[in-house]
């Protein structure tokens, strides 16, 4: 067997190259390698030995475009720069490389258009999607998942796969933590309006709060960034409520600064909650009381979901939903409410 002409050391040999070496046609070669079983032993034999000589490397993309597969998972977060995320990406991209897939990493920017549009590219790209937190209405959510594996973290559509991370359970554990202090007017310090997670954990407090027979009052909507924070904080203020329960800890860390900055004392004056116990929750002045989350298993969960619906013959995840428990974590930002004046 002697060396194809057309593979020289400045050119990769390609799989007509193989062809021509071993006495076959391309797509003989293209069906030796993908799929072994399907061409006869010596034929085989004369390819992968041929294969070796060329030190022939098959094109991962032409590989992925004949298989339908292309080993990829596109996970889309709402906003890169926040902590929340970091766990979240950790976990996907920790479980897909121990699958051997690779993870598209995506920052949708809080943009249902954006978001949607990475959707449309990503069908071309990517095996299946992982959407964290979306924007998109539920209609919408529940066709893309008609057209691709997908599974969505922290939103709850039905059909749709998703992780659920049961914030609003410890959202309740939060005002009863805050009525046992002595707290009666409590304010709610909203994230996005086109946030599910929001909505949830309002409709929550809000149903909690009566029960209870305490006064929460629902301010905002603010941005889910420490720069809102600054507004959140004179909002409070302004409501005469003794406590807030913000939407999540950038919000409350940004809210913290803003309350240092009036002379209004954290929690002598009023009581601070955040959501996500973040990195750096435990590091604020004062250290946040927050809710804590598993955020990091939430993306592995998400991950082995989405697998067993790429590769269903591979093993089955026997829910299309999963619900990971939080709870409240108690630090120096809440205490007693203050005595009436």
């Amino acid at each position: 067997m002697s060396a194809s002409a057309g593979a020289t050391p400045d050119r990769p040999a390609t799989i007509r190259d193989v062809a021509a070496l071993s006495g076959v046609t391309a797509s003989t070669v293209s069906r030796a390698l993908s799929t072994p079983g399907r061409v006869n032993f010596r034929t085989q034999a004369r390819i992968e030995a041929a294969t070796a000589q060329l030190n022939y490397v098959p094109n991962a993309q032409a590989k992925a475009l004949s298989s339908g597969r292309t080993k990829a998972v596109a996970v889309l977060v709402a906003d890169i720069t926040n902590p929340f995320y970091f766990d979240i990406i950790r976990g996907t991209q920790l479980q897909l490389k121990a699958a051997g897939y690779t993870q598209l990493l995506v920052d949708t920017e809080e943009s249902e258009e954006v978001e949607l549009n990475t959707i449309e590219q990503m069908r071309q790209t990517a095996d299946g999607l992982i959407l964290t937190a979306s924007r998109l209405d539920d209609e919408t959510l529940a066709r893309v998942s008609a057209k691709m594996p997908m599974v969505t973290i922290n939103r709850d559509v039905q059909g749709v796969p998703s992780v659920l991370l049961d914030t609003p359970t410890a959202t309740n554990q939060a005002l009863d933590h805050l009525i046992s202090l002595g707290h009666s007017h409590i304010a709610y310090l909203g994230g996005p309006e086109t946030s599910r997670s929001n909505s949830r954990r309002w409709a929550a407090l809000s149903a909690a709060a009566q029960e209870r027979g305490v006064e929460v009052a629902r301010l905002g909507p603010f941005a889910p960034r420490t720069y809102s924070g600054a507004a959140a904080a004179d909002a409070l203020v302004h409501s005469g409520a003794t406590a807030g329960i913000a939407f999540n800890d950038l919000m409350a860390i940004g809210m913290l600064q803003r309350l240092r900055e009036r002379g209004v004392g954290v929690p002598s004056d009023i009581s601070i909650v955040g959501c996500d116990d973040i990195f750096g929750a435990d590091f604020c002045s004062p250290p946040l009381t927050t809710i804590t989350a598993p955020i990091e298993q939430a993306g592995r969960v998400a991950v082995t979901m989405l697998l067993s619906k790429i590769n269903p013959g591979l093993g089955n995840f026997p829910r299309n939903q999963s619900v990971l428990p939080t709870h409240l974590t108690i630090r120096a930002s809440t205490g007693s409410a203050p005595m009436p004046r």
